[in-house]
């Protein structure tokens, strides 16, 4: 697994600075698009070097996405994201953040998964119906590696961007968690209490997100307590935010909680106070700075990871209009899904059109959904799911992310 992971590292430091010196794209999707191109290479040219194409598809196996992201990345993707947002802003956006973040990713479970079932049956394949939905859990949930990512290559409203940024930092937890509810509805890791179905996935909810949550505070204040005692040591200071994410997530996997929840919350206590300017200026600089190489690092892998496991989706050709069908059904379940909320509360913004049509473009797929659809084995229907979750987050990446800015722009002339 280090060999591996050290060939993508290079790889995404090596298309870094491609994309730096040449194509000038956002830096992620650079990334992600070279290393697209190096998997299309190798996999035409496979017949003339079988032993090149192994290596490549050697490197996504071994460094096995699914761990990769979930249980090492995502916590110090999500603890870096939460760190920068702008805390007094977000209360102001709270019922917004916690409706897109809940409602929103159930409702968009529901019409992508019950869409995919009927849909499949006309292009001829059998998937069932909550198989269907756990294809719904995966894919509704905005991916927050992406979104926060290109958010900072857009000119949005404050109000608008701590909509996007906080359902983002959220709603990839919940969505999780309402993808393990499914799992035990079809039967997988099913250790049924006493009280049945019911109170397993109650038990889960409380588990997951109210522990998650309570650890992340905990987490949050013990934390700034320990870089307060040593702001005058910014090195020790920066440890010890390190610490945060590698022990407090590894906590969260012992006591069976979201781990993405509690570096979220932990991130953003931390973030707040920088921010009050609680901490000496030189280990506030320090520490942001350190925090930031480490988010554009990891991001970088990430990206170039998701454009190489091209190698291990078989993309056959009656997937393809499955694929393009359930794009246009994941875009319109989710402006259906931010609209219905958003037309429940009051907002600064005047147009409430613009507003959805930026939140229904802005909710980028990435490497969360990827990660899920690799857990689901050919039992669950994943090797027909991985192919539509593949193409649906590399239409979002490629398409949407890169014309986000263009539609700011006409929007919000």
């Amino acid at each position: 697994m280090y060999e591996s992971f050290s060939v993508v590292f290079t790889l995404a430091a090596l298309f870094s600075f491609i994309n730096y010196k040449w194509l000038k794209l956002p830096s992620t999707i650079g990334q992600m698009v070279l290393a697209l191109g190096l998997a299309i290479v190798v996999i035409i040219l496979e017949p003339l070097l079988p032993k090149a194409y192994q290596f490549f598809c050697d490197i996504v196996l071994s460094t096995d996405f699914r761990r990769v992201l979930l249980d090492i990345m995502l916590g110090f993707l999500l603890f870096a994201g939460a760190l920068h947002v702008d805390v007094t802003g977000l209360r102001k956006e709270r019922w917004s953040v916690m409706l897109f973040a809940t409602f929103s990713v159930l409702l968009a479970t529901f019409l992508v998964g019950t869409a995919c079932y009927y849909l499949s049956g006309l292009f001829g394949l059998e998937i069932p119906y909550l198989h269907c939905l756990l294809f719904g859990a995966l894919i509704s949930p905005t991916d927050p590696i992406a979104v926060l990512a290109l958010l900072k290559t857009a000119n949005v409203s404050p109000s608008l961007q701590l909509k996007i940024e906080g359902e983002s930092l959220f709603n990839d937890g919940i969505g999780v968690i309402v993808f393990s509810a499914l799992l035990l509805l079809t039967g997988m890791d099913m250790h049924p209490a006493e009280g049945g179905l019911a109170q397993e996935i109650l038990v889960l909810f409380a588990e997951e997100v109210l522990l998650g949550l309570a650890l992340g505070a905990a987490l949050g204040v013990a934390g700034f307590r320990l870089i307060k005692l040593s702001e005058d040591n910014h090195f020790l200071a920066t440890m010890i935010s390190l610490a945060i994410v590698f022990g407090g997530y590894t906590l969260a996997q012992l006591l069976h909680t979201s781990g993405p929840l509690a570096m979220v919350v932990a991130g953003l206590y931390l973030g707040y106070h920088i921010k009050l300017g609680d901490i000496e200026k030189e280990t506030e600089k320090t520490l942001v700075g350190f925090w930031h190489i480490l988010d554009e690092s990891l991001n970088g892998v990430l990206f170039v990871l998701i454009g190489l496991a091209l190698h291990l989706v078989s993309m056959k050709p009656i997937y393809i209009g499955l694929v393009a069908v359930m794009i246009l059904v994941s875009l319109l379940a989710r402006w259906v899904s931010v609209t219905v909320p958003y037309s429940l509360l009051k907002h600064e913004e005047g147009n409430w059109l613009k507003t959805t049509y930026t939140l229904t473009w802005g909710g980028l797929k990435g490497g969360i959904s990827l990660a899920l659809a690799f857990s689901l084995t050919p039992a669950l229907s994943g090797d027909t799911l991985l192919p539509l979750t593949y193409g649906i987050v590399i239409f979002s990446i490629l398409v949407q992310g890169l014309t986000i800015p263009a539609l700011i722009k006409k929007l919000y002339p």
